[in-house]
């Protein structure tokens, strides 16, 4: 039986639920606008761009969008009122297979020719019916933009985009910082980061290393093996004697409603580390932020440890 951290410690959850909620909310305040302001840089150029390929929003055709999927995102805040995908979806009356495939910027390879041309014509008539001529004069003017009017229509737009995607963004920018957080403890400890190869067996890792965002091929049924995206693997300096290293999870949330929805994902990683490694896999989440005690007691439930970010050192009881 592997000993658990704080799953089994009830007592203290409460307490520790609210300094992770200060630690989450201190970040936020002190980080966060800075990680939003250079997303949006990437945004206003992703939106130049679309302006660019579109002829400044006046050309939204199916061969334009069909050349340049990618800017049906963009076009989608660029209406009025601002669509999202699922609203799109509906009045276009298309695919959500279809569009997804756009706004990843490809196409979907087993529909036919003229299909593709059908539903792709429906979205850029829905889009052109829809487009802020508020902030878009020059369509109904039939007219080229003037410079200032190019810049504030890029600008709106994507302060749009930017506020439709606001919480990954955020996200994106805890997690790249909790697993900096662990790699620093790690290194302070002696650890080395290792560089692994792709299908390299878990078992192979050397004892005081780890690695970052590594695939570990997991039984999936009739798909056979598949890679599994884990945030931090760690081999300790004393591998145990199957040589399984500890698997960690960076998990953040902003509101206790966000993890609830989430929770489910961590039972689905374990299960299938379980069904290909076995029962004594150790497997821990790194949590700061917005978890509350039905998620803490779900996941407890379902076997899975956790360390706070706030008592890092907590790590070391897992014989590292």
């Amino acid at each position: 039986m592997i000993d658990m951290i704080n799953a089994n410690k009830p007592e203290r959850w409460k307490s520790d639920i609210a300094d992770s909620i200060d630690q989450y909310n201190q970040w936020f305040i002190e980080f966060a606008p800075e990680a939003f302001r250079a997303a949006r840089g990437a945004v206003v150029d992703e939106v130049r761009r679309a302006m660019l390929h579109t002829h400044d929003f006046a050309d939204l055709g199916p061969t334009q969008i069909e050349a340049n999927p990618g800017v049906v995102r963009t076009l989608r805040m660029s209406t009025a009122p601002p669509l999202a995908r699922d609203r799109l979806i509906g009045l276009a009356c298309t695919k959500r297979s279809l569009v997804a495939a756009l706004e990843k910027g490809s196409l979907p390879k087993r529909m036919k020719s003229a299909e593709l041309t059908e539903h792709l014509e429906r979205i850029s008539a829905t889009l052109s019916e829809l487009l802020d001529i508020d902030i878009l004069p020059w369509i109904t003017e039939s007219r080229l933009p003037q410079e200032p009017e190019r810049i504030r229509a890029a600008s709106v737009v994507a302060d749009r985009l930017c506020g439709a995607i606001a919480n990954p963004i955020i996200r994106n920018a805890q997690e790249t910082r909790q697993i900096a957080v662990i790699r620093s403890f790690l290194v302070d400890c002696g650890y080395r980061e290792q560089m692994t190869s792709p299908g390299m067996p878990v078992q192979e890792m050397a004892p005081g290393t780890f690695a970052v965002r590594m695939n570990v091929g997991v039984k999936s049924g009739s798909a056979g093996m598949i890679n599994m995206p884990i945030d931090l693997v760690v081999q300790p300096g004393r591998p145990e004697a199957d040589r399984l290293p500890i698997f960690v999870e960076a998990k953040s949330a902003g509101d206790f409603a966000n993890t609830n929805k989430r929770r489910k994902e961590e039972a689905t990683k374990v299960n299938q580390l379980k069904n290909t490694y076995g029962e004594n896999i150790r497997f821990v989440l790194f949590l700061c932020g917005y978890f509350n005690c039905g998620y803490l007691g779900y996941e407890a439930a379902e076997g899975i440890d956790w360390v706070w970010e706030h008592r890092v050192e907590d790590l070391m009881d897992l014989g590292l």
